[in-house]
């Protein structure tokens, strides 16, 4: 099954559009003044401008394919069998609930079939898929899924490791909480010792 980008829509009367960007900061505006502030004081006036191409940045994911930076892949693996394993990708993301972001490492690792990516690329992947609005489950998920279905590999590993803003700046205010997501398949799920093996040199 291909991962295909998200796209973000505004669906009105039948109609599924992009907002334009004036409208996007025309929002931050009203946002800044239901927050209480003028959004026409010099400290505020190019606000607008600077959030929006900062979430043109956190949000790029959307315009972005998993698929195609699976897509090339090389099969001479000159026999090698075990797992590749990438350690302490960073993580940055926002949350679909509150919009706030969470920060972490990603942990991926899978066992070669007849293909194999440059390393690279599952960093890039996990990138893709943080740079959208979602849950940590979700984010986890999305990464293992695109991983299986254009490598057909043996199994895979991804454990996430990240803090959530909207646990640490609102609500109930508890910091340095972080959240674990992990998720299993193939030899990695069925061989409790290769799992292991996994968690210990993810967290060494």
């Amino acid at each position: 099954m291909s991962v295909i980008p998200a796209k973000p829509v505004l669906v009105s009367d039948g109609i599924t559009q992009r907002p334009s960007r004036e409208q996007a900061l025309e929002a931050v505006r009203t946002l800044i003044a239901w927050a209480g502030d003028d959004p026409d004081r010099p400290g505020l006036i190019d606000t607008p401008k600077r959030v929006v191409d900062a979430y043109g940045e956190w949000f790029d994911g959307y315009d972005a394919d998993a698929a195609k930076e699976l897509s090339r892949t090389f099969e001479d693996v000159t026999g090698y069998d075990d797992m590749v394993i990438l350690r302490d990708i960073e993580v940055e993301s926002h949350c679909e609930h509150h919009m706030a972001p969470f920060l972490g490492k990603a942990y991926v690792a899978y066992l070669p079939g007849e293909k194999v990516v440059g390393i690279s690329k599952l960093a890039r992947v996990v990138e893709i898929f943080a740079r959208r609005l979602q849950n940590q489950e979700t984010l986890t998920n999305d990464i293992i899924d695109a991983i299986e279905s254009h490598l057909q590999p043996r199994g895979v590993a991804v454990l996430i490791d990240a803090e959530h803003q909207c646990m640490t700046t609102r609500g109930v205010h508890h910091r340095h909480v972080s959240t674990i997501t992990t998720r299993f398949t193939g030899a990695f799920k069925d061989d409790a010792a290769l799992m292991d093996r996994f968690l210990k040199l993810a967290k060494a």
